[in-house]
C-alpha cells in the first residue's frame, strides 16, 4: 500500500464514524443508552488523533477500530436487543434472542487484541511468541471484565434505566456468555491476523 495511501486512511476512516456518528443521533432509541454505549467511541477518537503523529498505528488497527466503533454507535442507535440486523440473524436461524450484542463482545476482544500486540511489539523487548500471545489475550479479558463491571455499576447507579444498556434479554448467563465472546474473538485476531500485521509492522522497522 502506498505511502500516501496510508496517511489517507485514518482520515477517512474518521470521516466515515463521523457520518454513521450523526445518523445515529438522529432519533435513538433512548438517549441515556446512547450516551452510555457510544461513551468509548467519544474517548478513543480524540485519543487516536491526539496519538496519530507521535504513535501513529498500522492501517490493519486503524481499520478494526473503526470496524469495532461503528458496531458500538449503531447498538447505541437502537439498544444491542433491538439492532435489525439481529433479528434477521435470530430468524434465520431460529434464534430465541437478538445476538448484536454478542458480536460487540466478540469484538471487543478482537481488536483490543490486536492493540495490545502492536503496542507491545513496537515498545517492549518482548517478542513474537506464546507469552505475547497470552498477554494480547489477558489483556482483552481484563478489558471486558472491567466493562462488565462498568454495566453492573451502571446498573446499581441507575437501576431500570439501565436496562437497555445491560441487554441481558432475560440471560442469566449473559455477562458470562459476553466474556466467552470476548475471549473467542481475542483468539480469532491472534490465529488470523497476526502475520497480517506483522508485515505492516515491518515498514515501522525499516522506517
Amino acid at each position: 500500500m502506498p505511502e500516501d495511501t496510508h496517511s489517507r486512511l485514518p482520515l477517512f476512516l474518521l470521516i466515515a464514524v463521523a457520518v454513521v456518528m450523526a445518523w445515529s443521533m438522529f432519533r435513538p432509541f433512548d438517549w441515556f443508552t446512547w450516551c452510555l454505549e457510544v461513551a468509548p467511541v467519544l474517548i478513543a477518537t480524540p485519543l487516536l488523533v491526539w496519538t496519530y503523529p507521535r504513535f501513529r498505528l498500522t492501517p490493519l488497527v486503524y481499520i478494526l477500530i473503526a470496524i469495532h466503533a461503528c458496531i458500538l454507535i449503531v447498538g447505541g442507535h437502537y439498544t444491542y436487543a433491538r439492532v435489525p440486523a439481529g433479528f434477521w440473524f435470530a430468524n434465520l436461524f431460529g434464534l430465541h434472542r437478538n445476538h448484536y450484542d454478542r458480536l460487540g463482545h466478540l469484538a471487543q476482544g478482537f481488536v483490543p487484541a490486536l492493540i495490545t500486540r502492536e503496542v507491545l511489539l513496537r515498545t517492549t523487548k518482548l517478542g513474537r511468541g506464546k507469552m505475547l500471545a497470552f498477554l494480547c489475550i489477558c489483556v482483552a479479558m481484563a478489558i471486558s471484565a472491567w466493562y462488565e463491571l462498568i454495566e453492573w455499576i451502571t446498573a446499581v447507579a441507575t437501576g431500570t434505566a439501565a436496562d437497555a444498556f445491560l441487554g441481558t434479554q432475560g440471560d442469566p448467563w449473559d455477562t458470562q456468555e459476553d466474556m466467552a465472546m470476548a475471549l473467542l474473538g481475542s483468539i480469532l485476531a491472534l490465529l488470523t491476523l497476526s502475520r497480517v500485521q506483522d508485515r505492516q509492522l515491518s515498514r515501522f522497522d525499516r522506517g
